[in-house]
Order: structure tokens, then C-alpha cells, then sequence
């Protein structure tokens, strides 16, 4: 058999590895405290599943969807009206995602030619550098570095670079490093995209879990970023919405309506059911999120204080549900210190370099677990020793 050369640059991915790793040590009858995949386990509201389970059980909604609906595209742009002060044209301007995650590919099909440059963060969620890779581009990192919290810093981006690249990607709050960008940054990329003729993409999955009373705002709020670019929107967190696979891309309609259109090629909408339930979670009380955001601080300050005071040096996120945290200078590879703090600790947590080249050197954790949870992996991590290798020479 013979397959596609693309596929060479995909090997076995690092959350079948921890799967492994939580399965091994779970056979053994061992307790696994999983930090490492950032799946929600807070579920939808009870309004939102009642909508859904409603839905289902009507024999009209086992057509195809073909398309949105118009309540959905309704309800979508009220949201964002609401929500963000943002006016979209729903005819033109919003494109449903089964994911935000199949959203990311597509788009990059709908965009890159082979050989086209896309600038990508680093490190980065992985979506945001396959996408372009099934596309054929080439990659340039964005680097985000502590010593500029994580924010990317434009000026830095090569001149030539710039004027080949046709695409790029930003995402605040950010996963991995949960780095939240100012104002600045903004205005300052809406101008580089229009002086180098860029197609920006925004990813705003976490604009609901911002911490210690923050708001965060949408990329579109922004005088001249619907000019340049669309945002991705997501209900996976912020209403318990993961498994449904519901997200949005919003914005420049040229480039949300290429996006139609290839899906429209592809797949045949979201299930009605589905559209029923995200039209509730958007519509309907939002008491649901301010809860949610607030369920996650308590998860964060639990497990970031604990490990602070026990001396795992690490900065305490000012929004998303991760925590991205150094390694001990002792250990080569961000994957061998997983192993050995599972093997230690039965903390799983995964390893920088999943999220590309600068990841190397720290993990991300994720705040998936109650707050009992959360202690007790703080415990276990405090009488282990291995943070005693953060003191060795």
C-alpha cells in the first residue's frame, strides 16, 4: 500500500502517548490525576441539554442541515452584539465550525496554496501548524517569549517573510501559555496585515475564562479588523460544549464565504440537534458562564498556589485553562520530566514540545479537575521530592 507523502510529516501524536501512559499506570490499579488534555469536564447547563435532547427526539432533525439555520445565524449575531458590541451580517459574515479545531483546517485549505507562508505563534495550539502543513505551506514562527509575556512581537518578523506571507494566526488568551496581548498589539497588527496584504485569523476560544475580574474583548471590536481578517469562536468552554463540536468563524465576509464554500463540499452542516443547542447556550440565561469562569479560578488558584509555596516557580494565568509551567534544568526533553513526574507522582501533564519548537523546556497543565483534584496533585507533587530538581546544580 502506499500513501499520501503528507502523512510523513504526522507521527503517532502526544496525546496517544499520555494515553498510553494513563492506561499502563491505571492498569496497575495506580491513581492518574489527568492534567494533560484540555477536555471541560463542568457540563452544559441543564436548559442547554434539555434543548438538544428535545431536538433529538424530533424525526424531522435526521435531515441534512445542509447550512445554518437562520435562528442560529440569528442568534449568533445577537450574541455577538451583545456580548462584544460587534454587528455581523449574518447572510455574509458568519460560518459555523464542527470545531473550532475542523475550522482551523479547512480554512487553511480554503486560503494556502503549497509553498504559501503562513506565520504561525510558537509555542501553539498543534491545529494552528497542521492546518497550514495538509495545505502544503511553508510555516514561519511567531515567537512568543517570556521576557515579552509571551506576546508576539511583530517588528521582529523578517521583512521578506512579511511580504510572502498570505496568512497568519493569532490566538489571546493563548493556549499554551495562557498570555493575554494589550491593545497595542492589536492596532499594531491590524496595520502590519494591511501593509503586507495579510489574512489574519484571531482565535478567541478563551475570551469567557479571563480571571481576577478582567474582560476580554473580540479582535473584531477593533477599527479596520474585519478589513484584514475573521475570528474563531468557540462554546466548547465556556458552555460545556467539547464533545457537540460547536464553533464559529466570523468577520471578513471574502473570507468566511471561501470557507462556505469549501465546506460546502465537504460536509452537510451541523446536526440540528446541535444548532438547537448552541442557539440555547447563546441565547438564553448566561448565568452559566460567570460560573464556569469562576469554577476555573478556584482550579487555578488551588493547584498555582500550592505549587508556588512548594516550590515549583511558575506564573499563576491570567486567563484559560491551562497553566504553563518551566521544567528543572536537570532533564533534556520536556517529555522526560512528564515521565518521571507520572511515574513519581501519577500527575500527567503534557510536555512543552507538543506545542512546537520554543515549547521545549516546559509543560501545560490543564485545569480539568475539580479542586479536590487539584490538591491532592498538589500533594502529591510536594511530597514526591522532584521539586527539589529546580534547586539542583
Amino acid at each position: 500500500m502506499k500513501f499520501a507523502k503528507r502523512m510523513d510529516q504526522f507521527g503517532e501524536g502526544v496525546f496517544s502517548r499520555l494515553a498510553e501512559m494513563r492506561k499502563e499506570r491505571t492498569a496497575a490499579g495506580k491513581r492518574v490525576i489527568d492534567l494533560s488534555i484540555g477536555a471541560p469536564n463542568i457540563p452544559p447547563a441543564k436548559r442547554i441539554m434539555e434543548a438538544m435532547a428535545k431536538a433529538v427526539m424530533d424525526p424531522g432533525n435526521y435531515v441534512y442541515a445542509i447550512s445554518d439555520t437562520r435562528a442560529m445565524l440569528k442568534a449568533v449575531a445577537d450574541w455577538y452584539k451583545r456580548r462584544y458590541s460587534v454587528e455581523l451580517d449574518e447572510n455574509t459574515e458568519i460560518c459555523s465550525l464542527i470545531g473550532s479545531q475542523d475550522g482551523l483546517a479547512h480554512i487553511a485549505l480554503s486560503i494556502l496554496d503549497p509553498g504559501d507562508i503562513m506565520m504561525v505563534p510558537d509555542p501553539c495550539y498543534p491545529i494552528f501548524a497542521d492546518g497550514p502543513r495538509l495545505a502544503g505551506a511553508e510555516l514561519y514562527y511567531m515567537l512568543q517569549k517570556k521576557e515579552h509575556d509571551y506576546v508576539i512581537q511583530l517588528r521582529d518578523i523578517p521583512e521578506e517573510v512579511a511580504r510572502r506571507a498570505k496568512l497568519m494566526l493569532v490566538s489571546y488568551p493563548n493556549n499554551p501559555t495562557a498570555a493575554m496581548a494589550p491593545l497595542d498589539f492589536y492596532k499594531e497588527l491590524i496595520e502590519f496585515a494591511k501593509k503586507y496584504s495579510i489574512i489574519v485569523i484571531h482565535d478567541n476560544a478563551y475570551s469567557e475564562l479571563v480571571f481576577d475580574g478582567a474582560v476580554w474583548g473580540s479582535f473584531l471590536e477593533l477599527p479596520g479588523a474585519r478589513d484584514v481578517g475573521v475570528e474563531f469562536n468557540s462554546l466548547s468552554k465556556t458552555y460545556g460544549l467539547a464533545g457537540a463540536r460547536i464553533g464559529y468563524c466570523l468577520g471578513n465576509a471574502n473570507v468566511v464565504g471561501m470557507l462556505k464554500t469549501l465546506k460546502s463540499n465537504i460536509d452537510y452542516g451541523m446536526f440540528l440537534p446541535i444548532q438547537a443547542a448552541a442557539i440555547e447556550a447563546i441565547s438564553g440565561d448566561q448565568s452559566i458562564v460567570a460560573e464556569t469562569r469562576a469554577a476555573y479560578e478556584r482550579r487555578r488558584d488551588v493547584l498555582c498556589d500550592g505549587l508556588i509555596a512548594a516550590g515549583w516557580p511558575m506564573d499563576k494565568p491570567k486567563g484559560t485553562m491551562f497553566v504553563w509551567a518551566p521544567i528543572p534544568a536537570k532533564y533534556a526533553t520536556s517529555e522526560e520530566f512528564v515521565k518521571v513526574l507520572m511515574d513519581k507522582t501519577g500527575v500527567l501533564v503534557t510536555p512543552g514540545s507538543a506545542f512546537g519548537p520554543s515549547g521545549e523546556g516546559y509543560v501545560r497543565m490543564a485545569l480539568v479537575q475539580s479542586e479536590e483534584d487539584m490538591q491532592q496533585a498538589v500533594d502529591e507533587v510536594n511530597k514526591s521530592g522532584i521539586l527539589k530538581d529546580f534547586s539542583s546544580k
